[in-house]
């Protein structure tokens, strides 16, 4: 079996990732300036927070069944097939979840950026992270909560 063919790869367990709502996912594909991740839905599963990315552009290809797409325009079922671009930025903050008695099985391609930073808006959440090692020889990734800036009189 060859680890990057997205019909025979066989996904991890969710378990090590509880944020992801038992999506199983594995990176494919990896270069310097493309990367790749398999997604797999179960069926009726949420999937992971709504989020949007300050440094990756990505692109989401369904491969197998239905998921659904909610973005700030609102929801709607995706098509086998289908192919989807997030921009950078706010406007483009989108999650997939599984509505259908089947699993779901899409493949999201972005730049690969280093580092990049993610928002969580609905959760209050900031991701940082870099392929690059911190000051102290770790991978860079952080996790915050961040407020919403108080605009009221100083």
């Amino acid at each position: 079996m060859s680890d990057d063919n997205v019909w025979l790869r066989e996904l991890p367990p969710s378990d090590d990732q509880p944020w992801l709502n038992g999506t199983r996912a594995v990176r494919v594909g990896r270069g310097e300036i493309l990367g790749a991740t398999l997604h797999e839905l179960p069926p009726r599963g949420r999937g992971g927070p709504l989020h949007f990315h300050h440094g990756n552009e990505e692109m989401l290809v369904v491969l197998r069944g239905r998921p659904t797409l909610r973005t700030n325009s609102g929801e709607r079922q995706l098509e086998e097939g289908e192919v989807v671009v997030f921009r950078r930025g706010p406007d483009d903050a989108h999650k997939c979840s599984n509505d259908t008695a089947e699993p779901v099985r899409y493949l999201v391609i972005s730049n690969n950026a280093s580092p990049d930073a993610v928002e969580y808006p609905e959760d209050g959440l900031l991701s940082v992270m870099a392929y690059t090692r911190d000051q102290f020889g770790k991978p860079l990734w952080d996790m915050r909560k961040i407020e919403p800036p108080n605009n009221g009189p100083t």
